[in-house]
């Protein structure tokens, strides 16, 4: 996928983001992608820091869809850390 194509993916996610943080009782479930500080706009952050903020921001959202009792989102939950967890080893390289 082309960095492009990730930041348009991220900006997808964060709009969903908001809203559930704007629709339903989110309380800090989206703490650790605040923590990266990095959203679509930072244009200039790499493509590796944009996909692993994207691994992480759903793995949040599937985490929070879990909570409200949609079905099958555990699975997707669990590799989307997976995911992150990935990403975040061949950043650190």
């Amino acid at each position: 996928m082309h960095k492009e194509e990730l930041i348009q993916l991220h900006t997808l996610l964060v709009r969903v983001k908001n809203y559930f943080e704007e629709h339903t009782c989110c309380n800090g479930e989206f703490e650790r992608y605040a923590s990266l500080h990095i959203g679509p706009m930072h244009i200039h952050r790499s493509k590796a820091e944009h996909k692993h903020a994207i691994f992480v921001l759903g793995n949040e959202l599937a985490t929070v869809m879990d909570s409200e009792e949609l079905s099958g989102t555990g699975r997707i939950s669990a590799r989307m850390q997976e995911l992150a967890a990935r990403t975040e080893m061949i950043k650190l390289r």
